[in-house]
């Protein structure tokens, strides 16, 4: 079944694709890991308090905080700079390869991040923030490499049980980040807000159980219209961009997408152009074309933000572009999707642009007959590299 061919006819498509979901979505595996995602936050949230974290606040206030890892970690850090928002006092630096900054020292703190706990990028970091003196917080598997080197630092470790691949427990290493944040105080995230976030990702899974028809299933319901298309995945602001960004993250790796993600305030500078391009507007259609031979089209999803009511202690966004982008995709016949933000603080707002989709990525996969566990691409990669190191 992987890779079946999109064959125009939209209603044979359905029915191949529903079948498709009932078929593989009944495997369980990364439905069943994102269904869990509301009680690993929580129990990510009661290791984090076993791990103290209070002690990072005895030095002060630090220089700088760098999130150091790399995929699905590194996401971690876009979260907390996020949710720290444009007046966090200190700045949050993503450090995305092996070692830290050669300016970090004494006065700054670093966040190792590993889902597995063997990433060499998160240990070379740890490593280095222990010889230079810096503050030291890592977070990934217990009984790792990671664990052992943060022990020698006699640095705080937050133990997180790794039951699924990384990219599937992203709320699972986020919440040490940010409780680590809020330690030093940079993130305002209180014990509602983690329980509001949980509750948040439990609702949605359930709205996106397995036996719920598609008509009544929003990540079946957005699987079945993103088929066969380019996803363009644009967020409103900030917040939301980070969601566009896992969005991206999620397709490419679950259903083998191709997509275009970010920040509508980036991409309305250029990248906006798209919607003119050879896979963008339908008015230019050849209605004679061969539709088994038409280019696949975009489709636009728009992940909107449009802050919190009555909170006057942040800029709310700009949502003009929002409102533009979507005006000029249905100008050129272009199939757009909004998904807007909800909840009461900046944690369970993302969580609510971010749950959805997550699940979309795993019913599009299952809809081509993918195993999102399995990428052969991934593994074959690996191998090369190691070989080429030998």
């Amino acid at each position: 079944m992987a890779g079946e061919k999109i064959t125009g006819d939209a209603h044979a498509d359905e029915d191949r694709l529903e079948g498709n979901l009932e078929e593989q979505s009944q495997l369980g595996g990364p439905l069943w890991a994102l269904a869990n995602a509301g009680p690993n936050l929580r129990e990510s949230a009661a290791l984090s308090a076993e791990a103290d974290l209070s002690e990072l606040a005895r030095d002060g206030r630090p220089r700088a905080v760098v999130l150091a890892g790399v995929g699905t970690a590194a996401r971690t850090g876009d979260i907390l700079s996020t949710v720290a928002g444009p007046r966090c006092p200190v700045p949050i630096v993503p450090h995305r390869s092996a070692g830290i900054p050669g300016w970090v020292g004494a006065g700054d703190v670093v966040l190792a991040v590993s889902g597995s706990g063997h990433s060499p990028e998160a240990l070379a970091a740890a490593e280095a923030a222990a010889r230079r003196g810096a503050r030291l917080v890592a977070i990934g598997a217990p009984d790792s490499e990671l664990q052992a080197v943060a022990e020698r630092a006699r640095a705080p470790f937050v133990a997180v049980p790794r039951r699924a691949p990384a990219l599937q427990s992203l709320w699972a290493l986020a919440i040490p980040v940010l409780l680590a944040g809020r330690a030093l105080g940079l993130v305002p995230v209180t014990e509602a807000d983690i329980a509001e976030t949980a509750q948040r990702l439990d609702d949605d899974a359930e709205r996106c159980r397995p036996d719920a028809d598609s008509f009544v299933n929003p990540a079946k319901e957005m699987a079945m219209n993103l088929s066969g298309t380019i996803p363009v995945v644009w967020g409103s602001s900030p917040l939301a961009g980070v969601a566009a960004w896992r969005f991206g993250d999620m397709l490419a790796a679950n259903a083998r997408y191709p997509v275009v993600a970010g920040e509508l305030a980036e991409a309305g500078r250029g990248r906006v152009g798209l919607l003119d391009g050879p896979f963008g507007s339908l008015l230019e259609r050849d209605i004679f074309a061969d539709e088994d031979d038409a280019a696949a089209r975009l489709r636009l999803i728009v992940l909107r933000d449009d802050g919190l009511e009555g909170d006057d202690t942040i800029p709310k966004p700009d949502t003009r572009r929002a409102d533009a982008i979507v005006d000029l995709a249905q100008q050129r016949n272009l199939p757009v999707t909004v998904v807007n933000a909800e909840g009461g603080c900046a944690l369970e707002r993302l969580a609510s642009l971010i749950a959805i989709p997550d699940f979309t990525s795993i019913y599009l996969a299952f809809a081509h007959g993918f195993d999102p566990m399995k990428v052969p691409a991934v593994a074959e990669m690996k191998d090369i590299v190691v070989q080429r190191g030998e």
